[in-house]
């Protein structure tokens, strides 16, 4: 005998003599074949909230009591006795133990949300707890990033801010890069064998289609050779022997079918690329139908044909479309399958109204792109099995187009609207940004008001960011709608699925997506940069105290109206208040004073208040002693002051800091708020500019309406003495002359003017003169005012008008959306969109009317776009036609000559014309 440890160790270090009872009719005692665990003891550990500074208010909390392995139990079947083993499955424990800890800091820290992370005091983000010790302190998160509690409540405000900014950035961005796909074809991820994977990439266009050709038939017969020795365990007889007989036949090829070479000379060089292309083709592994990449590789894996239902590889026919599990749900992988006839999910039935491919054993599930992984240029978007949607917009990753003669099939065969919306739902962007106050057909979800009265309804993408805060419904198809996120009227959910930005201010629409998503990044980065520089500042000066400055802030060009009070320390945080508090667009980068003076430090700041101070206390004391003062005396003033400056302000303070500065006289300068005048790069202009102008502008009214009364009473009094001379009907007087030319001359009489009338009438026209002059001086200054507020002004979107645009002689409803700021830009979009052999020269309304001025022009306006041609209805383009046809149709059939008559007049007209002349 000899004493063993709990777990089944010898106790080596135990002292003899051993001391003990010897005890009758007791228990046999066997040794365990397998070690008992050592005693787990449950983990106790510190949690706060993220965050949180406060480390008194932890809570302790112990973690779960698990076993750190299985015992399972196994028969030996020689001996027939039950050995214990025991299995150690440390991963599937561990996360046991993590998940089931975090569902208790949930409890007891009473979280918002289910708690999803752990952070060490150091930031680190814990994984196992094995990683943690006894009573360590660790911190919990509902999801978001590491939060500083060094850091103070602004700072860790402004973390979480940017983080949530970034993340709304990068779902503009997401859907900037994917809002305009074209191009995409059907292609074979790697080798085309049975299972080979499937995905949408670029179109690949190479060289001589004859050489394509035969390399393709040559590979073929290669291929089926190579395949027959490699699949033989799989393969049956009969089908070796088809191919076989494929192998020694090559394809019968009619006269017409034949390509003729487009080289010069012999055709040396397509046998010498069949020679490279096929020459190192090796046996691949089992199933495989084609040799490594090569130039005709990329165009090999593109090509595949639709019939019998079914969607075949033009490389390998043997290969199909299909899906391999037997249990079918939206969302499974399509990949390449062993042909067969029946019982199998590879017949697909192409419908052409709307450009689908639905699964034959279950209709309601149709061949789709995968759009909720990102983009590679090598992977590309790999293709699936989806629920059919009905609805007409949001459903481009479901349109397909096979094209025949290419062999190809095309993805995303949809309108640019569709394509815009079904990106911004796999984006997780509201489609309220992109279409503006349009209802349009699109998938969503609805919820009834509190009242119960009114239906509200969402978008994909704001129902999924909010289905847990509402009861949300899904919404039938064909019911056009307008996200009620970016509604003006109602404004349940401004942001939407956004956590920063405003969807209303997000405009994302086809003309303003990009400068939208430059002009976030840019804000972003600014805002980074400007984190950055606090924190090197706060750092640098974390040891110092720093006097905290009271500031009235203005906005340049704003007079004194809509001051905002910001307390700041250091110049950085400054400029960032101002940038918040006074709602600027860009950042804030210049501050002036009252005189136009540019301030860079608060020290400068403080000091031009002191300067100013003494000024203003200067200017009282003179208005009470009105005495002359010298210039000897201003210049013995002027120094004095210096002197008690570089006094009271020591040149080795430090550009931000105000400690080596008089507290008393601080104190004094600092008791009321200095005013600023806030910039983002433009110059400075003064506050009273505004009263003034408002003040001359008042003067210039005054006058002008002045002007107009004494207008208006020299025209009264114009028409009362014209009424008084007509009404008294004075005869004329008859003087004669001695000219034998008139001997008698008219003078006076009711009918010609009064001299009055006519000093009057040159008086009518003087002050309308002065009026012109007067109202020309206004607009002039009005021009100049706008001008300045333009150049002032901090951001400005571009006065872009967006149109509803079809062809001349065609349907509105086939049109689409165009942008410009001139009928030239509109033209010019309208060709792009519209894709017009010929530019636009000309724009007409639906009803035929030529529009000639961009003022005629108004936002969502319906207009036909014409190549030149003048206005046509699809009626006239019919007649047209069929006009054309009917020319056509009689050359054809009664030769050239058919068409060539002459109509002449008849005889009557003839004999009429001759009578007549």
């Amino acid at each position: 005998m000899w004493p063993v440890l709990p777990n089944g160790q010898l106790n080596e270090g135990f002292d003899w003599p051993i001391e003990g009872l010897l005890v009758p009719n007791s228990p046999p005692m066997k040794k365990p074949i397998c070690k008992t665990p050592e005693q787990y003891v449950p983990l106790r550990l510190r949690v706060l909230r993220n965050g949180d500074k406060n480390k008194n208010r932890s809570l302790t909390i112990l973690g779960p009591a698990i076993s750190p392995g299985r015992k399972t139990q196994s028969v030996n079947t020689k001996r027939k006795e039950k050995i214990c083993v025991t299995k150690y499955s440390e991963t599937e424990t561990n996360q046991s133990e993590f998940y089931q800890l975090l569902e208790r800091c949930t409890e007891i820290l009473n979280l918002p949300s289910a708690a999803r992370r752990l952070f060490n005091e150091k930031g680190k983000e814990i994984f196992t707890l094995e990683d943690l010790k006894r009573d360590e302190l660790v911190y919990v998160s509902c999801g978001e990033h590491w939060i500083n509690p060094d850091l103070s409540i602004a700072q860790q405000k402004k973390q979480i801010f940017l983080r949530n900014l970034a993340s709304d950035v990068s779902k503009i961005q997401a859907f900037c890069s994917t809002r305009k796909i074209e191009g995409l074809v059907l292609e074979v991820e790697s080798h085309i064998v049975s299972g080979g994977k499937l995905a949408v990439k670029p179109i690949a266009i190479f060289g001589e289609k004859k050489q394509v050709i035969e390399a393709e038939e040559k590979q073929m017969q290669k291929d089926t050779l190579t395949t027959e020795n490699a699949s033989t365990e799989i393969l049956d007889s009969h089908t070796r022997a088809h191919r076989r007989m494929k192998a020694c036949h090559t394809l019968l090829r009619y006269a017409w079918q034949e390509i003729l070479d487009d080289f010069d000379g012999d055709d040396s060089l397509p046998k010498e690329m069949e020679k490279e292309l096929f020459e190192n083709v090796e046996p691949q592994k089992k199933h495989s139908y084609l040799p490594e990449r090569g130039k005709l590789q990329k165009l090999c894996l593109q090509q595949f044909e639709y019939t019998d239902e079914q969607i075949v590889s033009c490389a390998a026919p043997q290969l199909v479309l299909g899906v391999q599990s037997l249990n079918l749900r939206s969302g499974m992988e399509v990949v390449l399958v062993e042909k067969k006839s029946v019982g199998s999910h590879q017949h697909w039935i192409y419908k052409k109204d709307s450009r689908t491919f639905h699964l034959v054993s279950n209709l309601d599930l149709v061949l789709a792109v995968s759009m909720t992984k990102a983009r590679n240029d090598v992977c590309g978007y790999p293709v699936i099995v989806q629920k059919y949607n009905p609805n007409s917009n949001g459903t481009a990753n479901q349109k397909w187009n096979y094209v025949e003669n290419m062999k190809a099939f095309i993805a995303f065969q949809s309108t640019s609207l569709n394509k815009e919306i079904t990106s911004a739902n796999y984006a997780g962007v509201c489609t309220s940004s992109v279409i503006k106050e349009k209802n349009i057909d699109q998938p969503g979800y609805y919820y009834f008001s509190r009242d119960g009265k009114r239906k509200m309804m969402l978008c994909l993408a704001c129902g999924q960011s909010m289905r847990a805060e509402k009861g949300l419904k899904e919404l039938l198809p064909g019911v056009p709608f307008f996200c009620v996120s970016g509604s003006k009227t109602q404004k349940p959910f401004s942001r939407g699925p956004f956590k920063v930005i405003n969807v209303a201010e997000a405009d994302l629409s086809s003309y303003k997506a990009e400068k939208t998503l430059s002009y976030y990044e840019e804000r972003l980065l600014s805002l980074r940069m400007e984190t950055c520089t606090q924190a090197v500042s706060h750092s640098g000066m974390a040891a110092t105290y720093q006097k905290a400055v009271k500031i009235i802030a203005y906005k340049n060009g704003d007079g004194y109206r809509n001051g905002k009070l910001i307390v700041a320390g250091t110049f950085p945080m400054l400029l960032t208040e101002c940038t918040e508090r006074l709602g600027l667009a860009q950042a804030a980068s210049k501050v002036y004073t009252k005189d136009g003076t540019t301030v860079f430090t608060l020290r400068d700041l403080v000091l031009w208040a002191l300067d100013e101070s003494f000024i203003q206390r200067d200017s009282e004391e003179q208005k009470k002693d009105p005495t002359p003062v010298g210039t000897e005396e201003l210049t013995i003033k002027k120094n004095l002051r210096m002197n008690v400056k570089n006094k009271l302000f020591p040149k080795s303070v430090t550009s931000d800091s105000l400690d080596g500065i008089d507290k008393s006289v601080l104190a004094l300068i600092l008791r009321n708020p200095i005013a600023i005048w806030v910039s983002c790069g433009e110059p400075f202009l003064p506050p009273n500019a505004l009263q003034e102008g408002e003040k001359l502008e008042k003067q210039n009214w005054l006058k002008k309406d002045k002007i107009l009364a004494d207008l208006d009473t020299m025209k009264h009094k114009m028409r009362q003495l014209k009424g008084r001379r007509v009404a008294a009907c004075q005869p004329a007087t008859m003087v004669p002359t001695k000219s034998p030319v008139q001997p008698v001359v008219v003078e006076g009489g009711w009918t010609k003017q009064t001299q009055e009338e006519i000093k009057l009438m040159e008086l009518i026209q003087h002050t309308e003169a002065h009026l012109s002059e007067v109202q020309e001086l206004q607009s002039k200054r009005n021009s100049q005012i706008a001008s300045t507020a333009k150049q002032s002004s901090l951001y400005k979107q571009p006065q872009t008008k967006r149109v509803w645009i079809y062809l001349n002689g065609g349907r509105p409803e086939y049109g689409t959306y165009a942008w410009g700021r001139t009928i030239s830009e509109l033209l010019d979009d309208c060709s792009s969109r519209l894709k017009m052999a010929h530019p636009a020269r000309a724009l007409y309304t639906p009803e035929g009317e030529l529009v000639q001025s961009w003022d005629d022009i108004e936002r969502d306006m319906v207009i036909c776009a014409s190549t030149g041609h003048g206005f046509i209805t699809q009626k006239e383009l019919k007649q047209q036609l069929e006009v054309r046809a009917n020319y056509a149709r009689i050359q054809r059939q009664h030769g050239p000559q058919a068409t060539d008559t002459v109509v002449l007049p008849s005889t009557k007209l003839l004999s009429l014309v001759h009578l007549h002349s």
